[in-house]
């Protein structure tokens, strides 16, 4: 296994966790990073123990991207990032939580070994992302009764391109793996010949720059030509990205043409969606175009019923129907709050409660089903400011419309459940480090400046409080 597990192990996971401890708050660190340990450190592999299994759902979720960076800082190299359930066998080769229900053998792809190095590191899937586990409801069952027939007859069917547009987290990435998990363990198919790839709008565009970057642009062509299923997650963000539209655009032909199946997924229907070529957007449009809705009340508690019941643990109904009756148009915010009360119950040692539900999620849980837009936003801080709402969303440095543009943007991050990527989307293109700086910048000016906090305070209040 090449381990390296070590005295410098040790002291790489302690200097791990003084950073990760640096950079988010005490209480967040205390509850999610304290009762981690190290498991194993290989060449090209971080194991991290868990206590409960719901921890590796949590960190999956909202701190991958921060342990990521954290460790390949550290190690001056990239590793990949396995989660261990520590009540288990201490077996660096389990994966991440129920791996071992409906996953692939890696055996099998062993003959397709000269195309990728690592078959199913290729298609990159989450062992827990398949239909089984993806509850169905009013709000989606379109969509999933679509998808299971694309994922049964690929290339097949009238729904090709397969187009699943919806907000964020509302499962569209859980039902494009489903797919792929349905497809590869039909038992139809040689998997040797088969190719699947799965893959997010930015590793599509970042692989891309690299096979320019190293002059196998063809090679990098070939692979995706080759394949037989292509799932592209949160295709807007190929917006403004002419180069990686125009190869996309023609591998989208090239396996249109050969009966593959194409399946994709947005934040908007594809009529919408800014800044890519007319020519995708009639693309996208030849097959099946399909939304995912926010989950009925029936729905939501079902959602929580099955993730405690996944995670052990006996849901009462009064709970779930409190946390289904105020969290209501983000699965990963209904998921979360759960998550967060079987944190605390496990940390504390007391059992689950209405009383504690109320006393944990009393600051994050959203009394009315009212969503706010980042369209609202930006028109109540441009009619604040008495600006044109397409100069705060557009270019211009005009000092006192870089801080109205600053406040949206922190604005739009505290108060929607939208991604950093979606966020800068909606002004003009930024990309999520110009979102993450306009958050930081507001951030240090509320701790000098009362008279602005206030004002940051008032924006909030009208923002939650309009009719």
């Amino acid at each position: 296994m090449d381990s390296v597990f070590s005295n410098d192990a040790y002291i790489f996971w302690d200097s791990f966790l003084k950073t990760i401890e640096d950079r988010i708050n005490a209480q967040s660190f205390n509850t999610w990073f304290k009762p981690l340990n190290l498991n194993n450190l290989t060449v090209d592999t971080l194991f991290i123990s868990v206590p409960q299994s719901y921890y590796s759902s949590w960190l999956e979720e909202h701190y991958i991207s921060l342990i990521k960076s954290t460790a390949s800082s550290i190690l001056g190299r990239n590793v990949l990032i396995k989660f261990i359930i520590s009540d288990e066998k201490n077996d660096a080769t389990n994966s991440l939580v129920d791996s071992r229900e409906n996953s692939i053998d890696s055996s099998k792809f062993s003959e397709n070994k000269t195309s990728y190095d690592n078959f199913y590191g290729q298609i990159n899937i989450n062992p827990r992302f398949t239909f089984e586990s993806f509850i169905v409801g009013s709000s989606n069952q379109f969509a999933h009764a679509a998808s299971k027939a694309v994922a049964d007859a690929p290339g097949r069917t009238a729904f090709n391109p397969l187009v699943i547009y919806g907000g964020v987290g509302l499962g569209k990435t859980h039902i494009l793996q489903a797919i792929a998990h349905r497809y590869l363990n039909s038992g139809k198919h040689d998997i040797s010949r088969s190719n699947v790839i799965f893959v997010s709008s930015e590793k599509f565009t970042m692989d891309f720059i690299l096979s320019i970057q190293n002059n196998q642009t063809a090679k990098y062509s070939q692979i995706y030509r080759n394949a037989n299923l292509l799932l592209v997650d949160d295709i807007q963000f190929f917006n403004n990205k002419e180069r990686t539209q125009e190869e996309f655009f023609h591998i989208f032909n090239d396996l249109h043409q050969k009966g593959k199946q194409i399946v994709l997924s947005m934040d908007c229907p594809p009529i919408n969606l800014k800044g890519l070529a007319d020519r995708l957007i009639n693309r996208f449009q030849w097959g099946l175009v399909t939304d995912i809705q926010p989950p009925d009340f029936e729905t939501r508690v079902a959602i929580l019923k099955k993730k405690a019941v996944n995670d052990g643990v006996d849901l009462d109904n009064s709970i779930a129907e409190f946390i289904a009756e105020n969290i209501t148009t983000n699965i990963r915010e209904l998921e979360g709050s759960l998550i967060r009360l079987l944190a605390y119950s496990s940390l504390h040692g007391i059992d689950m409660s209405l009383e504690m539900a109320y006393d944990v999620l009393g600051d994050t849980i959203r009394k009315t089903s009212r969503i706010i837009t980042i369209e609202y936003i930006q028109k109540l801080v441009a009619q604040h400011f008495s600006l044109p709402v397409n100069l705060i969303t557009g270019t211009s440095r005009r000092k006192e419309v870089a801080e109205a543009r600053h406040i949206a943007i922190y604005l739009c991050k505290q108060l929607t459940s939208s991604s950093l990527k979606t966020i800068g989307l909606n002004f003009s293109g930024r990309d999520h480090s110009t979102v993450i700086h306009s958050t930081q910048k507001i951030e240090k000016k509320l701790q000098s400046d009362s008279s602005f906090s206030k004002l940051i305070q008032s924006l909030t209040n009208q923002a939650k409080n309009a009719e």
